[in-house]
């Protein structure tokens, strides 16, 4: 309840200044979309105070449940701006990067709270560590193969060559002229790129997700070695890795085919022709797409996986 009287505060502040709480492409969106926080926050500490009353009603909890997701889609943009602040680049609102965070502090209360009151059982009992299905691991596989792609696009700019008619110091030239850090210069300078740097990390995410070796830490980590990895460890990047990415990419998709067929133009952007920049948007947003909803599969299979069981399950077990 404390954090909802806090975003509905932090919406009223910037709609009263007139400040933009939503970014697209760099260019400011409505201001008064400040109500919008000010009205989840306001339904959020009102169904609060009566869940603290009346307890958690069925009804309460469909409310909380509906005000998570809302949450969670003001959350939306949280992924790009840690991956922007962690190679010292700026977002395009601190404003805004506040609102995808407050937001998702709010997705996590809000879901503790709508998931907190359940019926006394026995002991529960952690299941041993396994592997997802047969499905899960193929989407695995998808996810993992539709990087290659987009890393080699990018590898072959990091290494000076030419792409979709664009060369790596023509790209190069644009990452610095649209702010990137030094750090990420030097990278590419280095016949490196940082998002390659992340899909990489991207898929070692995912296959600890699905594989045995995600549920104990493996014998290199040291001390660590053999403890049971908490559940909360891998689920938290994956959630907010999957709920950004598979929009993304999934909409992306639609427009790059919706601009294939001529329905809708593709900006040309840096790019020196449509033609290129829709290459280009096949690649990245197809790659973003494939792996955002394979990583939610294989979420969603971790999360069953290592749910605690009761003792009554386990032993039917």
């Amino acid at each position: 309840m404390l954090w909802a009287v806090a975003y509905a505060g932090f919406g009223l502040a910037c709609a009263l200044s007139g400040t933009p709480l939503l970014y697209l492409g760099g260019a400011p969106g409505p201001s008064a979309l400040g109500w919008a926080v000010v009205a989840v926050g306001s339904l959020a500490a009102v169904t609060c105070c009566v869940v603290g009353r009346l307890g958690l009603r069925p009804a309460l909890r469909v409310v909380l449940w509906a005000v998570c997701l809302l949450s969670g889609l003001a959350a939306f943009g949280l992924l790009m701006d840690v991956i922007t602040l962690a190679f010292g680049q700026g977002v395009d609102s601190g404003v805004a990067a506040a609102n995808h965070a407050l937001a998702a502090v709010g997705v996590v209360l809000l879901a503790a709270t709508a998931r907190s009151v359940r019926r006394p059982s026995e002991a529960a009992v952690v299941r041993p560590p396994s592997a997802a299905s047969r499905s899960v691991q193929l989407a695995s596989c998808a996810g993992t193969v539709s990087f290659l792609p987009y890393a080699a696009m990018k590898l072959i700019w990091a290494s000076g060559g030419t792409f979709a008619g664009i060369s790596g110091e023509e790209m190069r030239a644009t990452s610095k002229r649209n702010g990137a850090s030094g750090f990420w210069l030097t990278l590419e300078s280095w016949g490196l790129d940082g998002t390659v740097l992340l899909a990489a990390l991207g898929v070692f995410l995912l296959w600890g997700l699905v594989r045995p070796w995600g549920q104990v830490f493996p014998r290199w980590t040291r001390w660590l070695s053999s403890r049971r990895v908490p559940r909360w460890l891998p689920l938290t990047p994956a959630l907010i890795g999957a709920a950004s990415l598979a929009p993304y990419g999934v909409l992306g998709v639609g427009y790059a085919a919706l601009a294939t067929t001529g329905v809708v133009t593709m900006p040309q952007g840096d790019f020196h022709s449509p033609s290129d920049a829709l290459l280009v948007a096949w690649i990245g947003l197809g790659a973003f797409a494939v792996y955002g909803v394979a990583l939610a599969v294989a979420a969603r299979s971790y999360w069953i996986r290592t749910h605690p069981v009761r003792q009554e399950h386990a032993n039917a077990e």
